[in-house]
């Protein structure tokens, strides 16, 4: 009797210990699908802070595209105001689209493609488009690997009664196949 007694003891013990390890599992990986996420946050934070300074620029040389710098500064409201990566990533869809109409914009101004603090924001956007891109990926990595780990057997029993709910990706630009291009 005292072995079977022992025995399911031992077991209770393992299945605690089991229970303990999975939970401390899946919390460092939401931890780390925070701190992706800060990432990402600093890197659209410096490009909406870097959007004025890129309207000023080309607001100085032109006039006539008034609508143009009205959809980038709405735009960079919208993703400055988003909540969470699936609304953040539709905002930022439609900020870079604006910010790339507002580069183009600029081809109508060859003095202002040669000016050298629109060429160093040219530069610093670009900086930051790369920085994005890389940044969302690893996000996306450490959703990926947080989401299959609630998912395998025997997490799986364990995640959903013990508060985890899967992460949300950070989407890109459908259209997008690479970085755009601000050095026009």
């Amino acid at each position: 009797m005292s072995i079977v007694l022992l025995a399911l003891v031992a077991l209770g013990v393992l299945i605690g210990v089991g229970v303990v390890v999975f939970y401390n599992r899946l919390v460092g990986q939401r931890n780390a699908i925070a701190d992706a996420w800060s990432g990402i946050d600093v890197q659209l934070t410096r490009r909406a802070d870097l959007v004025p300074n890129l309207v000023a620029v080309v607001k100085a040389y032109q006039v006539h595209e008034r609508d143009t710098l009205e959809a980038v500064t709405s735009a960079r409201a919208a993703a400055r105001a988003a909540k969470g990566p699936a609304e953040a990533g539709e905002a930022e869809r439609v900020l870079e689209g604006s910010v790339t109409s507002l580069l183009a914009v600029s081809e109508a101004y060859p003095d202002l493609k040669a000016d050298e603090s629109f060429r160093q924001l040219q530069t610093e956007l670009t900086t930051l488009e790369e920085n994005i891109s890389f940044a969302r990926r690893y996000y996306n990595a450490v959703v990926r690997k947080f989401n299959t780990t609630q998912q395998t057997f025997p997490i799986v029993l364990l995640a959903r009664p013990l508060g985890f709910r899967e992460a949300e990706y950070f989407q890109a630009d459908r259209d997008a196949k690479s970085v755009p291009d601000a050095r026009l």
